[in-house]
C-alpha cells in the first residue's frame, strides 16, 4: 500500500504540471486567436490521460487503504482532516476530472480554432481551480 500511496503522491506533481500547461496553452490560444494544431491537441489529451491515471491510482488507494466495515461517517464528518481525506478530496478531484473530460470531449466537435481553445479553456481552468483548492498542501509542502 505504501507504493500506491507514494505513486499517488508523486504522480500528482506531473498531473499538476500538465494541467497547468494545458490550461495556460488553451487560454493563450483563445486570447491570441492562434490556429489549433496537433501540439495543442496532444497537450489537452496528455492532461486528460495523466489525470485519469491519477484517478485510477486514487481509487485503488481509497478502496484498499480504508477499512469500510469500521467507518463511522459521523466521526469522519466531524473531523476536518478525515473529512478532507475521505470525502472532500476524492469528490472534488472526480469533479475536476469530469470537467477535463467534458472539455476535451466537446472541443473535438468544434470547427474553428477559437471555439476549440475556448471549449478547452473554460472547463480546464475550472478543473485547475478545483485541483488547486483541494490539494493537501500541508502534506505537499510540509
Amino acid at each position: 500500500m505504501e507504493t500506491i500511496k507514494f505513486l499517488h503522491s508523486y504522480w500528482a506533481y506531473l498531473v499538476l504540471l500538465i494541467v497547468v500547461l494545458a490550461t495556460v496553452n488553451s487560454i493563450i490560444g483563445m486570447l491570441t486567436k492562434k490556429e489549433f494544431g496537433a501540439k495543442d491537441f496532444r497537450i489537452a489529451l496528455f492532461a486528460l490521460i495523466v489525470t485519469h491515471i491519477q484517478l485510477l491510482i486514487g481509487i485503488v488507494l481509497y478502496v484498499f487503504a480504508n477499512n469500510f466495515g469500521d467507518i463511522d461517517m459521523g466521526e469522519i464528518m466531524k473531523s476536518p482532516s478525515l473529512r478532507l481525506k475521505n470525502v472532500e478530496h476524492p469528490l472534488l478531484m472526480v469533479i475536476a476530472i469530469a470537467l477535463l473530460t467534458i472539455g476535451y470531449s466537446k472541443h473535438k466537435n468544434r470547427r474553428t480554432s477559437s471555439a476549440k481553445f475556448k471549449t478547452l479553456a473554460i472547463p480546464y481552468t475550472l478543473a485547475l481551480i478545483a485541483i488547486l483548492a483541494i490539494i493537501p498542501w500541508k502534506a505537499w509542502l510540509g
